[in-house]
């Protein structure tokens, strides 16, 4: 990906779920074109900050957790408030139907689902101050997959496309725009459980065959928060190689 254009320079943009994986790879983009990133996880993270350097400012971020956006919303306006906002932390345990939990249902919405509306509670005001603002909202290419046990998730997955379009009807009158992307199976710690057989078998279904990397996923984020994509709002994005079919 070239990073050298700066066409962020100015924004400060925060990211969740940037221990490692998707997450660690956008901050290192959006600040490889001049934002300046805030990096958040569950844990300082602290690889993603040696990584980027002064150019990134790190705090603990519970997603689930109202108190801490609000503590996070207070601290990020040192910086002058917040421009880009893209929610990437994620829950995805495998649960059969019948084996489901209301505790696992409930992490899982919360997770992936209650962390947009939170963050837009928060930082909106800013945003609309400004009259400029972006939220990336990172979905799945699986809410249009056939995979068994995943109930739970592809439900957050898609309430995030939903979300972003009602979000983009509030906000556009405030050159604030709001779009989800949709990744498909990638490769990361999070897929390092899976065998070879099974990653094989789902790029076998795609167009370019073979697994996604973080990087993949980071051009339609450099686009979709840039000035570029200011006429694009309330769409969802698959980025996946060509495995998801419409219909």
């Amino acid at each position: 990906m070239n990073t050298k254009i700066k066409t962020h320079d100015g924004r400060n943009a925060l990211i969740t779920g940037t221990g490692q994986g998707i997450g660690q790879a956008i901050a290192l983009a959006l600040a490889g074109r001049g934002a300046r990133v805030v990096v958040t996880d569950l844990s300082l993270p602290q690889d993603t900050l040696n990584k980027i350097g002064s150019a990134a400012f790190g705090l603990q971020l519970d997603v689930t957790k109202e108190e801490d956006w609000q503590s996070v919303s207070l601290k990020t306006q040192e910086l002058g408030g917040v421009d880009i906002v893209v929610n990437n932390a994620g829950y995805f345990p495998n649960r059969p139907i019948d084996e489901l939990d209301l505790a696992t249902w409930r992490r899982t919405m919360a997770t992936n689902l209650d962390a947009h509306f939170l963050s837009a509670k928060y930082f909106l005001p800013t945003m609309k101050k400004k009259k400029w603002g972006r939220f990336v909202g990172i979905s799945s290419n699986m809410v249009g997959l056939t995979i068994p046990g995943m109930s739970h998730y592809i439900t957050s997955k898609m309430g995030i496309i939903g979300f972003m379009r009602g979000l983009a009807n509030d906000v556009a009158g405030y050159g604030i725009t709001a779009n989800a992307v949709l990744p498909g199976l990638t490769n990361t710690l999070a897929t390092a459980s899976q065998s070879d057989e099974m990653k094989r078998a789902t790029w076998e279904q795609q167009a370019i065959k073979r697994l996604g990397e973080p990087e993949d996923i980071t051009g339609a984020i450099l686009f979709l928060t840039s000035d570029d994509a200011s006429f694009i709002t309330g769409q969802a994005l698959v980025v996946d190689g060509g495995q998801y079919r419409v219909g």
